[in-house]
């Protein structure tokens, strides 16, 4: 079967195949991107119907456009996001191939550079960039049995209340996600429980600036690693309802029964571990960490921002947090759903190189690979805190085409001297 020749293939039509695609271009690389669905797909599809972004417009966006619809102070809603990159790609002329599955990926073999094969053909590719980004298998624990006389959904199937069974619900899970999801249920007339493990919650805004400005002025964004500790903490704020700061208590006083950590289920009984009160304390003290660096930066550069004194005032601990639910019935309680907003895995099956460790993460600085000719984009923590939202991964992927581009200057060096060599020049 013949193979089309490309120089560069990016897999992944997402915000980082479209990032990708924009610093290729401004090199003159010659490259293609292949989408399996359409572009920006898992925003329309792989989202609540509600959803909004969780940075403002001007923050979440790319360099060279902004949201033709949307205030610059105010949070797109998904399918504003997906129909922006759709203009960004039209944009920059991205050559963008939608609906072709790349199926897999091998080195060739006494030749340089990748065979690939994909739904409408195959592909010989010199180098090739893997930007599917990291939300690409839910991930539901296995702690419930599918046989248990309950609906078990991921947060990533969850489209609006009434897709679930009459009765009370479970929501795994208090980063952005989950407790947006819980906030919504309960709006609805449900009976909510909320799983709550531990969490970063930075304020949505402070002194008038959103929190992705102090982020940003405070050097937090660019932090090249996670704190100590802090690798697997999920951050809780969210853009739904104009934006608003997460805070626990406010859930628990609008009829949401905070539970803690999930951790075993049997005899339709769920377990819960007794971390809530310490995962609640936690947030407040890195919330409360952030209004400090906050205030020092405004003192340090004389800035003229308004007090927000009410901004530290904690109110008491609910009921759900001084006596703990630690044992749940939940059919008893009317549970007949549970909605796990507990991340995602990646699943690189088709990259069949050498590229990855024992756990199937993939082996990469700054998203160059250990396998020479494979780039990865859209990585959380890629190079820095910012790497997996839509404006960081737009300066990874400048980094990448940097790298890219320094290969080829060696092969066209490379053979140029074997022109030299053999009389050819």
């Amino acid at each position: 079967m013949i193979s089309q020749e490309v120089e560069v293939l990016v897999v992944g039509a997402g915000q980082a195949g479209v990032a990708m695609s924009e610093h290729l271009s401004g090199r003159g690389i010659s490259h293609l991107v292949l989408e399996r669905h359409r572009i920006a797909e898992r925003w329309r599809t792989m989202r609540w119907d509600s959803l909004v972004a969780n940075g403002p417009a001007w923050h979440d966006r790319f360099p060279g456009l902004e949201f033709s619809d949307v205030e610059p102070g105010a949070f797109p809603s998904k399918e504003q996001v997906a129909d922006y990159f759709v203009a960004y790609a039209e944009k920059i002329g991205a050559p963008i191939r939608c609906g072709v599955e790349v199926t897999s990926v091998r080195r060739k073999v006494g030749a340089p550079g990748f065979h690939v094969q994909t739904s409408d053909g195959n592909f010989d590719a010199r180098y090739v960039v893997a930007a599917t980004g990291p939300f690409q298998r839910p991930v539901i624990p296995a702690v419930v049995p599918e046989a248990a006389d309950l609906v078990q959904i991921h947060s990533s199937s969850y489209r609006n209340p009434a897709q679930l069974p009459e009765g009370a619900v479970l929501v795994v899970g208090a980063g952005s996600s989950g407790v947006q999801i819980a906030a919504e249920i309960q709006r609805s007339g449900r009976q909510v429980f909320l799983s709550v493990g531990p969490h970063d919650r930075p304020p949505r805004s402070y002194r008038g600036r959103d929190f992705c400005w102090w982020l940003g002025v405070l050097g937090m964004w660019d932090a090249s690693t996670p704190a100590a500790g802090a690798e697997h903490v999920t951050i809780a704020v969210s853009g739904a309802d104009g934006g608003h700061t997460v805070d626990f208590r406010t859930l628990a006083e609008s009829g949401i029964k905070l539970v803690g950590r999930t951790e075993a289920f049997q005899d339709g009984t769920m377990r819960f571990a007794e971390d809530l009160r310490t995962n609640i304390a936690n947030g407040d003290a890195h919330y409360l960490e952030l209004l400090d660096e906050a205030d020092a930066y405004i003192e340090r550069n004389g800035l003229d921002l308004p007090e927000e004194s009410g901004a530290r005032t904690l109110g008491p601990d609910p009921e759900s947090v001084t006596d703990p639910i630690l044992e749940l019935d939940l059919a008893g309680a009317g549970v007949a759903s549970i909605v796990w907003a507990t991340g995602f895995a990646v699943d690189y099956s088709w990259l069949q190189v050498d590229a990855f460790d024992e756990k199937g993460k993939p082996r990469q600085q700054r998203g160059v690979s250990t396998e020479p000719g494979v780039y990865f984009l859209g990585l959380p923590w890629q190079s820095r805190r910012g790497s997996s939202f839509i404006w960081g991964v737009w300066h990874d992927a400048k980094y990448v085409a940097d790298q890219i581009a320094v290969q080829r200057s060696y092969l066209a060096h490379n053979e140029q001297d074997a022109l030299v060599t053999s009389g050819a020049l």
